[in-house]
């Protein structure tokens, strides 16, 4: 008996040794120290002081992560854009010249965040595109916490600003469910957007589960996205150090810039006029230059060449290169203006006196450079949605809008050629969305901590990938990471702590094996070694990849069919120097090794996160329903999750009251980038379909309207049933049809990524020119009810 007792106590005490680790979270709630008797006077009261479960020196941390730039593009790293905030972070700290990301945004932050490998989260794929297979669902499940649930059980107060999109496209409405928002993962606070962009004028935005609107602009200036999440983490850190003093914080700053649109003032584009006048090839030679100089590369990096899907700058029409030279000033100058915007948050850490204890990772880049924006473009989404176009026409369409000067501003979507984007990952192969080469996955990182790193010009050259700041960060604060959290087993954290590096810049790297793959294009490191292969895409081509499918639309394409690629990259930064053919036994080594991680991450098939976009776009993640009931209140519904009134065929029936001199805007889908509405102008019932600024389409009754109740009705349908197929429009009130016209182009996949569905105004960006000036625009009479009905069930 005795021998038994002992056997349980033994037991007990291991258990509770476990516990003591902390291996399951949250922690259990703090015990009374009191004894309670019959009476007051009988009982002790005793409290337990509190629990302290971080050391007493745990650092405040930042996380700033910056979209959709390149290493060639910061000043600091040899690029001709000034961004004195990194050059400042850099300068206080250390920096990493070969740490990674995974060549896309949602797989990116979905990492970055759990310290997990991206498809073993669900991330394969970006949040709209998802599909059923489990490394591209979507949804980062449970069973990998995100660093705020760990931190937030610790101790932390933890607070996300920016760019989110890691929300299942369907639960983006003010019905939720919740679940899977910032603040369902452990985020005490979020101020931002769940989408994958937005405008940076007229966003639609939410503060922790509640859409916020309208986006007032300050001090008498107008609105901009970035400035404004700056405002508000100040704020917030003014108010933690008011009302928290005694607890560290947790920030994730990560704006939509410089993300398409590329949106910011005139003058700040003016900055860089001239800069860029001599085109995308000189500035690949000449940051590749500075690079070096700066002591950001080495000596014997080569400089890779030019794909031939690109052209010359010299190839370029002289018409068109001012064009092309201002899509680059804009670019720039939104880049610096986001930088600075950084400054202001760093400069309230130092002000409110947390700068000696705040540890800062400052990451250039989701990914790469972008080169979606192709040719270059006013409005980003058209080749998103696979219509070709010319640049005739979006020099045509600007010029109608005011000409050189309007790019950057509210009225454009811009987005700069993808030769740019090329030349801002100099010196590397390709761009964003590329996974087997660094110009889409290798993004600068800046690293302060005065406190507990000492400021060191040599660049941190072992090989790191955004999975690896989690566990850095639990090793800075001696957490192990838990094994059970909100009830739910943990998948083990995959990731390499950084810490090692912190104070020797030669020490031997760690992390000896980390695999890539976005949409087929894949790659694997091993100990000095990369195998890629390059996969069926280039993002800066138009269209279906050749030979994708066949004649009859049967998938051709097969990953067997994918050239491999080898680098020895003791000997090659770049990738410049191929040895597949001379060394095929140990590309095959490699080529064994990424199918191993790929089946450990859930990550077939190859090419899975192709499925949805590509191979059976008709599966895109569209709502349940096939037909709605709105109250003539109902605004701000995500487009993602609205009805498809551009592509599909259906009947919208509005029950309203027209007021005498009838006015407003009965109701709008996306905005001036893309859009339709239908709206009321001068007494004219009115309505536009507004193709990607390039083709608007403008079908008006020939009377005005009669005041009075009246039910309107549109019916859309397919004058050729076919992605991109021309519609036919017929508009009636109270049966009889006012007006009816066609639209030869129509949006195949969704107008906008972060704008809205309105009835009775128009919040977001205003859709049709007619009312730009004067929106939202909000109609003048009642709306009862609008009723929307699909016909091609």
């Amino acid at each position: 008996m005795y021998k038994l007792k002992y056997f349980f106590l033994v037991v007990m005490l291991s258990y509770t040794a476990k516990i003591s680790a902390q291996e399951v979270l949250p922690f259990p709630p703090k015990k009374s120290g009191s004894t309670a008797g019959r009476t007051i006077q009988e009982s002790v009261y005793s409290p337990l002081k509190s629990t302290k479960h971080l050391p007493e020196d745990a650092p405040n941390i930042i996380i700033i992560l910056i979209d959709d730039v390149g290493p060639a593009q910061s000043s600091t790293f040899g690029g001709e854009i000034n961004t004195p905030t990194m050059d400042r972070i850099a300068n206080q700290g250390i920096t990493y010249n070969r740490f990674h990301t995974t060549a896309m945004c949602s797989p990116t932050r979905a990492s970055l965040l759990t310290g997990r490998n991206h498809h073993l989260v669900g991330a394969g794929q970006i949040a709209e595109l998802a599909n059923d297979w489990d490394g591209y669902s979507g949804v980062q499940p449970k069973t990998s916490a995100m660093i705020a649930e760990v931190l937030k059980n610790y101790g932390y107060r933890t607070g996300a600003w920016g760019k989110w999109h890691n929300t299942p496209a369907e639960h983006t409405t003010a019905a939720g469910p919740f679940d899977y928002w910032p603040t369902g993962y452990g985020f005490e606070y979020f101020y931002g957007f769940l989408a994958g962009e937005a405008s940076q004028y007229e966003p639609h935005m939410v503060r922790n589960t509640s859409a916020v609107h309208p986006n007032k602009p300050k001090e008498g200036k107008p609105y901009h996205l970035t400035e404004d999440i700056a405002d508000d983490a100040i704020n917030w850190l003014q108010e933690h150090k008011a009302f928290a003093p005694d607890k560290p914080f947790f920030i994730y700053w990560a704006p939509g810039a410089a993300h398409g649109p590329h949106q910011v003032a005139k003058e700040w584009a003016d900055k860089y006029k001239g800069k860029f006048d001599d085109g995308w090839d000189k500035y690949r030679e000449r940051t590749f230059k500075k690079a070096k100089e700066k002591g950001w590369i080495p000596d014997n990096s080569k400089l890779t060449p030019r794909p031939a899907t690109l052209p010359a700058w010299s190839s370029i029409p002289q018409n068109e290169r001012p064009f092309q030279r201002r899509l680059m000033e804009v670019y720039a100058g939104f880049v610096e203006h986001t930088d600075v915007q950084v400054g202001r948050l760093v400069d309230e850490v130092d002000r409110l006196g947390y700068g000696d204890n705040t540890l800062i990772f400052y990451i250039w880049g989701d990914n790469g450079a972008s080169a979606e924006g192709q040719a270059g473009t006013i409005s980003e989404l058209l080749a998103q949605n696979g219509i070709p176009s010319t640049i005739d026409q979006h020099m045509r369409a600007l010029d109608d809008l005011g000409g050189l000067d309007v790019l950057g501003g509210p009225k454009t979507d811009n987005m700069y050629h993808a030769s740019w984007a090329w030349a801002g990952g100099t010196p590397y192969q390709s761009t964003k969305l590329i996974a087997a080469h660094f110009g889409g996955t290798r993004n600068p990182m800046a690293v302060r901590w005065p406190k507990g790193i000492k400021p060191d010009a040599e660049p941190r050259a072992q090989f790191h990938h955004v999975n690896d700041v989690v566990p850095t960060i639990y090793d800075i604060l001696n957490i192990t990471p838990p094994n059970v959290v909100n009830g739910f087993q943990q998948d083990p954290i995959q990731g390499v702590s950084m810490t090692y590096t912190f104070d020797d810049p030669d020490v031997k790297g760690r992390k000896m094996k980390q695999y890539f793959e976005i949409m087929g294009s894949r790659g694997i490191y091993h100990d000095e070694w990369f195998a890629c292969a390059k996969g069926p895409r280039e993002p800066w081509v138009p269209g279906i990849p050749k030979g994708f499918f066949g004649t009859n639309g049967e998938l051709l394409w097969s990953p067997d069919d994918d050239a491999w690629e080898l680098y020895n990259l003791k000997e090659d930064w770049s990738q410049a120097n191929d040895l597949a053919a001379k060394m095929p036994e140990k590309l095959d080594q490699l080529q064994e090794m990424f199918m191993v991680e790929f089946a450990r991450n859930k990550a077939f098939p190859i090419g899975g996160g192709l499925f949805v976009p590509v191979v059976r776009p008709d599966l895109r993640i569209v709502p349940p329903y096939t037909e709605w009931t709105f109250s003539g209140s109902m605004t701000r519904m995500p487009e993602f999750t609205a009805p498809a009134l551009g592509n599909r065929e259906n009947v919208v029936e509005v029950d309203l009251e027209i007021a005498e001199d009838a006015e407003g805007v009965i109701y709008s889908l996306g905005g001036f980038s893309a859009g339709l509405s239908l709206y009321v102008h001068e007494g004219i019932l009115s309505y536009e379909y507004n193709m990607f600024e390039i083709s608007r389409t403008h079908i008006r009754a020939k009377s005005k309207l009669s005041p009075g109740e009246a039910t309107i009705e549109v019916i859309t349908k397919y004058a050729e049933k076919r992605p991109a197929g021309p519609l036919d429009i017929v508009i009636k009130v109270n049966g009889n049809e006012v007006a009816a016209g066609r639209v030869p182009v129509s949006v195949p996949l969704g107008f906008t990524a972060n704008d809205c569905l309105d009835i009775g105004m128009d919040l977001g960006s205003p859709v049709s020119i007619d009312y730009f000036d004067t929106a939202p625009f909000k109609f003048n009479g009642t709306i009862e009810e609008m009723r929307v009905n699909y016909m091609d069930q």
